[in-house]
Order: C-alpha cells, then structure tokens, then sequence
C-alpha cells in the first residue's frame, strides 16, 4: 500500500474495508470522517489526544454500515478538525488538507479531509457531519456537490456529537447523480409532487462578496423569484444559534476535555473556553431566540426552493495573518450557514465558479423532510 497524506487520511487502505459486493454504490469508494465509528477502529475527533484514549469501536455508525451495505468500500477515514468545532480546514495537528479545485487556499471545514479525498478522485463519496457548515463550506470551497440532510432524518448512532440540536449527516460528491444514490441508501422517503418554485433574497444575496454574488446570481438565470424578507435579525439569530452550539459542545465533550484543554489548537481551544464559560441561561435565553428564528425561516421557505450562497467568499488563501482573516470569515459564513441550522432544513450545494475561475457554491433550501426533492433538483439542473 502506498503511503498516504496525513493532512487528509488518519488511515487508509486499498479498500480499508470491503463492501457487500452488491447493491447501487458497488464500485463507489467511501471516505468516512473521524467521528463515524467503524468497528476495530478508535475514533480521534481529529485530536491525537483524544485518538490515543479512545477505545475500538465495536460496531460500525449506522450510516457507515448501510453504505458498506449497499456496496460502496470503505477507502479509509479522513481528517476532521478537532471535535468538528471549526469550518477552515487547517488541523493545527496534522496540517491543513490541500484544496485541489483552488490551490494555496484552505479546504474547508470541518469535513475537510473527506472533502479533499473526494477533490483529489482518492474516493467518490466523502462522508461527513454538517452541524454549522461542516459540509457547505467544504463543498463550497473544492468545486463539490454536498448535502446537508434534514435534522434527524438520518441516524446519528455512532457519529460523535458537537451540537445534537444542529448536527446532521452529510456526504459530498464530484456529481450530482451519486449524490442522490446515497441519498436513497441513506434518507427515508422519496422525492415528492410538492412546489418547486424557486426564489431569492437579496439581503442574503448581498451579504456575500460581489464575485459570488455574481455567480449565485448568474446560475440559472430566470429560475428564481427575488422574495422580500427582512434580514435584520440574521446577527441576533447566528450569536444565539452560536452560543446554544457551545453549550452544548461543553455539555458533550467538556468533561473530556476539562483537563485536556491544552491539547487543542489555538482556534478551537479558544471556542471551547468560550463554551465552557456559557451559562444555562444563557442557553436558554438563546433557545427563545431560536424559536422565532425557526418561525421566520419556515414562513420563507414553506413549500420553496431559496436559492443562496453556500459561503459569502471562496476559500482564503493560505499564508500570513491566516488565522485572524478566518475568524472574519467565519462569522460572514456562519451568518448564511447558521440558518438552515436554525430551521433543520436540508440543504444541497450545487457547485459554481466566479468570473475569476475559483469555486463557489449555490445552496438550496427547502423544508424539513424534502431532501429527495433537492438532491432530484440538483441532478435535473446540472446534467
């Protein structure tokens, strides 16, 4: 076996596991982030800490085992920034993932090794989580199909949490076709008759840079309906959505990681010690706030299909001053990402380029339980 690129596998093999042999994902090849278990395997989080502590697990995530299932082989598992608490990509660890699609810049996060696996053609489907932006923003940034799949629609057993109250399975491709083959292994249902009207804001619109504004705007000229929709509480709704994340990131890895702090990076070290310092009021003051939020993101999106951008921005370029320039793409990013959070609305990214070459991303929105309608959508509107 060939050696491989720590920044993107914590393990590989040529398969790491064999799948069923049959099924309508033989010939695919899996890339499975660091917080899905797999039977024998210790699962790190990203953090060498943590990956020396835990035990093997004893059975495969569910999800992992319905994809083996259904014929995919397991290439190996992919690195994720630590406890998936990060959307850049760059594991002060094991380094920053390369991003094939724009060269010098960050992969993306925190999904990021399984997104370059997939980038780089080493697996045709990264498995990942999306609790803020963890499949969006990786996608977004590498020229990639994703999905963020309606809250709670797919199991979680054996995915290790950050934020259960917005954590969801996800997965990327290089085309829209797979994307919705693993969604029919993986997501109940099928797709429905329901409206299929497209509409815009241009509030969100114009809280992306023009460059990819532009080519959100562009895509499918005349498909979407600009819609009218007050975008004043996007700042209030991302600091509570933000502050409910850290507490429960506290509540589920703050008992591990109480002594143990100074084995994160500098970034996610700094969101834990915020996390650990958020009160249950302040919790649940936040919460209220979401619940309105909720209220007002399902009047817009009701039985529609929105159309915004996936990340404000392409992906930073790597080098200097890097650190400071990702905590003020964050926030931009988390202000767009954080709303199908809010809602639990599934969320598919169609990949897209700026005038410049450099990939970006278009999201779709639609209601809770339509995911089949959009991965549909998405393969109609790119084939």
């Amino acid at each position: 076996m060939s050696p491989w690129d720590e920044r993107v596998w914590q393990l590989r093999g040529d398969p790491l596991l064999n799948g069923a042999g049959v099924g309508p994902l033989v010939g695919e090849t899996l890339a499975v982030k660091d917080l899905y278990a797999v039977a024998g395997l210790s699962t790190g989080a990203g953090n060498p800490a943590r990956l020396a502590a835990a035990a093997p697990a004893d059975t495969d995530a569910e999800v992992v085992a319905a994809l083996l299932d259904a014929g995919a082989d397991l290439r190996g598992i992919t690195q994720t920034e630590e406890f998936a608490y990060s959307l850049s990509g760059t594991n002060a660890h094991y380094g920053a993932p390369p991003n094939p699609a724009a060269p010098g810049r960050v992969s993306g996060g925190s999904s990021s090794g399984s997104a370059t696996a997939v980038s780089l053609g080493e697996a045709t489907i990264g498995l990942g989580t999306d609790t803020a932006g963890s499949i969006r923003v990786p996608a977004s940034y590498q020229g990639l199909f994703g999905i963020r799949t309606t809250h709670g629609a797919v199991s979680r057993e054996g995915v290790l949490p950050l934020a259960p109250s917005f954590d969801t399975v996800g997965w990327m491709t290089r085309d829209a076709g797979l994307l919705a083959r693993v969604g029919g292994v993986l997501v109940p249902g099928t797709a429905t008759d329901a409206d299929r009207r497209f509409v815009t804001v241009p509030g969100l619109l114009e809280l992306a840079h023009v460059d990819v504004a532009a080519a959100v705007a562009a895509w499918q000229p005349g498909l979407a309906v600009p819609v009218t929709w007050p975008v004043e509480d996007l700042d209030p709704w991302r600091d509570a959505f933000t502050t409910v994340q850290a507490w429960e990131a506290w509540q589920a890895h703050g008992a591990w990681l109480g002594s143990r702090m100074d084995t994160l990076g500098a970034d996610v070290r700094a969101r834990f010690e915020r996390a650990s310092r958020v009160t249950a009021d302040e919790a649940d003051a936040a919460r209220t706030v979401l619940a309105g939020a909720r209220d007002a993101l399902d009047e817009l999106v009701g039985d529609r299909i929105v159309v915004l951008p996936a990340t404000p921005t392409v992906a930073p370029e790597l080098g200097p001053g890097l650190s400071e320039r990702l905590q003020s793409v964050r926030e931009a990013t988390l202000t767009l990402t954080c709303l199908a959070a809010i809602g639990g609305l599934p969320a598919v990214t169609v990949p897209l380029r700026t005038a410049a070459g450099l990939p970006c991303g278009a999201s779709l929105l639609a209601g809770r339980g339509r995911d089949h309608d959009l991965l549909q959508i998405a393969a109609t509107l790119t084939n």
